[in-house]
């Protein structure tokens, strides 16, 4: 008998199958709109956008205009790419403008969706936000995308790193701009860096349409973004604590693999007190319970991390003299970014490698609260439902599931079970065997650098011809990938199949064209394409007939999502295809999480060596697994956000206040409010309320006065006055401060003055805001103890976090009022005297100048590069060197005085 919950599921279909049945008389208008927007001329097309813009100036509805909207920007992209859009296309980019996550899967063209919703919102005249991975998609997108926008009377841009301010403005001005999510926090934590409005980038955060958004919103959510600048350079004290790190012994730390959390045990720290007194690195009779340890004790828990969790070629590789982090979701290198707190500096003395100095923290954001400033938000993945909770909590983003536009006819096999891991690659070796003979395309996924090379070895090993695409070889993955659906192709990639380029049976065309031409230049290029195009055709049947792209994945990942994104490579557009996990018992989802009944169930099956155990029961129970540590994953990131808010708030009213400022002409009534307000705390501190004059600190006012204020003024005198109170003597000291400072109003010239106010101010607001990123970080540190007193963290840190925000405030009001009390004009000596200055230093400069700078200011011959292929205009070709360390141009200058100073 049927349960209830199915019955209605067969009656009244899934709450996602009535999203989709709702919206499809809307996708039935723009079917409709279509002959008359193919009778338009191109010239005609674009006026429609114009009558669109003033339509919806004129207060009429996004969701009225959208039907013609949608018919018109089909009819441009059918011209200029010569694509028309699916019904599927046109429903997942209806549900993108409702501020929903279209789950689409591979092949299915999201890349053309995201042009409906952003040009419909675009009209708004308010700019919209399209978010990828990486540059490579941002540009290739943005280019390829360009071409409908045009034909729409719309302009595109495109943000990547280490692009000019200008340019940066203009792509930030376009109708639809195009930048990875990592360029996008970093510009709008540098404008809320920015001291002028007219330098400002993002003038709005309207409505972001965000590709991968499981991969952006969630995987990438954990790490906050952090502009940071150099600190005190510890790197001795790294190399010596490393030295002992490598001597400790398994009972000298605790290590939980489930939470990645590894700390030191009794025994331990008196291990490492020993060791620490012994090389002279903890000071005789002091502890490392004592708090002058806290910096050392730091120090060591980070190298055991370096040591304990962090493994070469799986969390990062050695490139260069540098340690390049590796993401655990997309197996891609992510160059520039660095671990904090010293961990990375950890990692770089465990490797040998330069030790780069610490950075303090200027400015940071956490993906979720950047992309929560958006008015809308929109995301397109093949793999979102698993999340769907998540993103409903978090984001308020809702989840559909856009149906395809073919079925699928791929054969997904249930997971095949060894008892180690040599049964588990022996028998992936041979099914790869297998595939190859009759030539099916194999992808092979695995979970890390070492095992895919691991497995390269042994196809190696049995004559098998194959591609290897990881992080070592990021460089060429578009050519390995558009090669990965050919006749027999067995490629091995790093949980990255296919990121924005799709495998294609038979291999892709426009690949083969090109070789085609670039072999023959002279040839007819009309004629050479017919010919590869032709020759492409029998080969993806013979694909086809042999199975289509078989997807071999080596291990499961902790989240679902990522098994999704591996299977769903195969079977694109109602391809055929196929699917298989192969596991083992000694892999770490099934070590960690629990694979001890497992193990009972096989071994009492007598199962032999090389057997496998494939049921359906087993997929379940490891789904079940796979969700509790989604489930335990979002609690951690839940948290984390839940600490992050308390910032957050802060830092809205912070970046709030910046851009009132900017905004503003005249500042000097909230000047003259904080000046007012300094006093008052002046007087309450040294003519204390309901207090006698001869108790009153007089003396101590006067001195405050000259250092805060600015003013010589006879506060001594004032109090011995007869009948004279404290509210007197607070107007005086307003009205001396006002006249001061009109004063300098004639001096400086009320313009400059104005100037003068606000530059202070926000220098002023920066440098506390620094500071009280830095203190928030430290309480956050030591704020967790708090639960061991029965005290919620969490409630203590908002308690502390707002009084220290109110502590900054008011330091901030007496900085700005001291410094604008002390400001004064450059007499023409000081002038003389600064310039002499210069003019030493220059000098100085000069004779401190290397051979090979003095020979390239005389004109001689340019300095030699010590990086090979160095190219000034190309940072990308600089390696990354520190700061102190010699600029890669050959210069001999430190890299911070040369190439260092100008990026």
């Amino acid at each position: 008998m049927l349960g209830f919950g199915k019955l209605t599921k067969m009656v009244l279909g899934t709450p996602n199958d009535r999203k989709i049945k709702a919206t499809r008389p809307i996708v039935a208008q723009i079917n409709d709109l279509e002959p008359e927007f193919e009778k338009l001329s191109d010239a005609q097309i674009i006026e429609k956008t114009a009558e669109f813009k003033t339509r919806v100036a004129d207060g009429e509805a996004l969701d009225k205009i959208l039907p013609e909207a949608f018919a018109n920007c089909r009819e441009a992209a059918k011209r200029a790419l010569g694509l028309r859009a699916f019904d599927t296309q046109l429903l997942g980019g209806i549900f993108l403008h409702q501020g929903n996550i279209s789950e689409m899967k591979t092949g299915e063209g999201k890349t053309l969706v995201a042009t409906f919703p952003a040009y419909l919102n675009a009209l708004t005249g308010k700019g919209v936000h399209i978010v990828t991975v990486n540059d490579y998609l941002a540009k290739r997108d943005a280019e390829w995308m360009s071409k409908v926008y045009t034909a729409l009377g719309m302009t595109t841009g495109v943000v990547f790193p280490q692009q000019a301010e200008n340019q940066k403005r203009m792509a930030y001005d376009s109708d639809i701009t195009y930048a990875t999510n990592n360029e996008l926090g970093f510009d709008y934590l540098r404008d809320n860096m920015k001291s002028e409005l007219k330098d400002i980038s993002q003038k709005f955060h309207h409505f972001a349409i965000v590709d991968e958004v499981d991969s952006i919103l969630i995987d990438e959510a954990r790490t906050p973004l952090i502009i940071s600048g150099p600190a005190e350079d510890r790197s001795e004290l790294y190399i010596s604590i490393d030295k002992v790190i490598p001597e400790i012994e398994d009972t000298h730390f605790d290590l939980d693999e489930k939470t990645r959390a590894v700390n030191f045990t009794d025994e331990g720290n008196d291990w490492l007190e020993e060791q620490l007194l012994a090389r002279g690195l903890l000071p005789e009779g002091q502890s490392l319970y004592d708090p002058e340890s806290t910096t050392l004790v730091h120090h060591v828990n980070q190298g055991l991390r370096a040591h304990k969790l962090f493994t070469k070629d799986k969390d990062y590789i050695v490139r260069n003299d540098e340690i390049v982090l590796i993401d655990e979701f997309t197996g891609r290198m992510m160059a520039g970014r660095r671990l904090s707190d010293g961990l990375h500096q950890a990692i770089e003395a465990k490797e040998n490698c330069s030790i780069k100095p610490e950075n303090v923290t200027l400015a940071q954001v956490t993906f979720q609260n950047y992309f929560r400033l958006y008015d809308k938000l929109g995301g397109m993945t093949g793999t979102a439902l698993t999340e769907a909770d998540e993103f409903a909590e978090i984001y308020g983003l809702g989840v559909v599931e856009v149906p395809t536009n073919r079925p699928i006819a791929r054969q997904d096999d249930d997971d095949a079970v060894y008892r180690t891991a040599n049964e588990k690659y022996q028998a992936i070796v041979d099914t790869i065997k297998e595939a190859s003979a009759k030539g099916q395309p194999t992808l092979v996924g695995t979970t890390s650098i070492d095992k895919s090379e691991f497995l390269s070895q042994m196809l190696t090993d049995a004559d098998i011809e194959h591609n290897v695409l990881n992080a070592r070889q990021h460089e060429k993955e578009a050519q390995i990938v558009a090669d990965a659906g050919k006749l027999g192709a067995v490629t091995i990639a790093t949980n990255m199949a296919g990121r924005g380029t799709d495998i294609k049976l038979g291999g892709n065309v426009e690949f083969k064209v090109m070789e085609a031409i670039a072999a023959d230049p002279e040839g007819d290029h009309a004629a050479i394409r017919e010919k590869a195009e032709a020759a492409h055709k029998a080969d993806e049947d013979a694909v086809k007939a042999a199975g289509g792209l078989f997807v071999l994945a080596t291990e499961r990942h902790e989240s679902r999502r990522i098994d999704n994104q591996l299977r769903g490579r195969s079977g694109r557009q109602g391809d055929p295809g196929r699917s298989a996990f192969f596991l083992s018992l000694e892999d770490d989802l099934m070590r960690i999480f629990g694979s001890d009944r497992l193990d009972k169930v096989l071994s009492s099956l007598g199962m032999k060596e090389g057997e496998a155990i494939i049921h359906p029961w087993v997929n379940k129970s490891l789904e079940r697994a796979q969700a509790k540590v989604e489930g335990r994953n979002f609690d951690i990131r839940k948290q984390l956000l839940k600490f992050d808010d308390v910032m957050n708030d802060q830092r809205k009213v912070i970046f709030g206040q910046r851009r009132e400022i900017m905004e503003a002409d005249d500042l000097s009534e909230i000047i003259k409010d904080m000046r007012h307000e300094v006093i008052g705390d002046l007087i309450d501190q040294y003519m204390p309320p309901k207090t006698y004059a001869d108790q009153w600190d007089t003396e101590g006012l006067y001195a405050a006065c000259i250092e805060q204020l600015g003013i010589d003024v006879k506060v001594i005198d004032w109090a011995k006055e007869e009948g004279v109170d404290d509210e007197d003597i607070q107007d005086r000291l307003e009205k001396a401060a006002d006249e001061h400072m009109a004063q300098k109003a004639t001096t400086f010239g009320p313009e400059s003055l104005r100037n003068i106010e606000k530059q202070i101010l926000l220098q002023i607001i920066d440098t506390k805001w620094r500071e009280h990123l830095l203190t928030l970080e430290h309480l956050r540190s030591v704020v967790g103890f708090r639960g061991y007193a029965q005290r919620d963290p969490l409630n203590e840190y908002k308690t502390e976090a707002f009084q220290l925000f109110e502590n900054m405030l008011d330091t901030l009001r007496v900085d700005v009022t001291r410094n604008l009390g002390q400001i004064r004009p450059i007499t023409e000596e000081e002038q003389r005297a600064m310039l002499a200055q210069m003019q030493a230093q220059q000098a100085q400069a000069q004779q401190a100048m290397a051979p090979a700078d003095q020979a390239a200011a005389a004109g001689g011959a340019a300095p030699e590069p010590l990086i090979a292929g160095f190219d000034e205009d190309d940072r990308a070709t600089w390696g990354n060197p520190g700061r102190n360390d010699a600029c890669p141009c050959g210069s001999g200058k430190k890299f911070k005085h040369c190439h260092g100073s100008l990026s």
